[in-house]
């Protein structure tokens, strides 16, 4: 009975995860745009991290939405 239920909880588990990503990568991407168009003097490390992170999350989002909705079915 608990097998049924497991596959259920599992995309709900990552349904959840992918929408927590996706906020935070389009939050960064608002930061980014904000900080591109007016840099502060000597933050261009920061804005490099910014950019790192937000490819992370893209990474990460792409591989939970592939987990998801495979290409094949299993």
């Amino acid at each position: 009975m608990n097998d049924t239920n497991e596959p259920d909880a599992e995309v709900s588990s990552l349904t959840a995860r992918l929408a927590v990503l996706t906020t935070e990568h389009r939050d960064l991407d608002a930061i980014i745009t904000q900080i591109s168009a007016a840099p502060p003097p000597g933050d261009e490390l920061l804005l490099r991290r910014l950019k790192k992170r937000k490819l992370l999350l893209k990474d990460r989002i792409s591989l939970i939405e592939q987990m998801l909705c495979p290409d094949e079915p299993a």
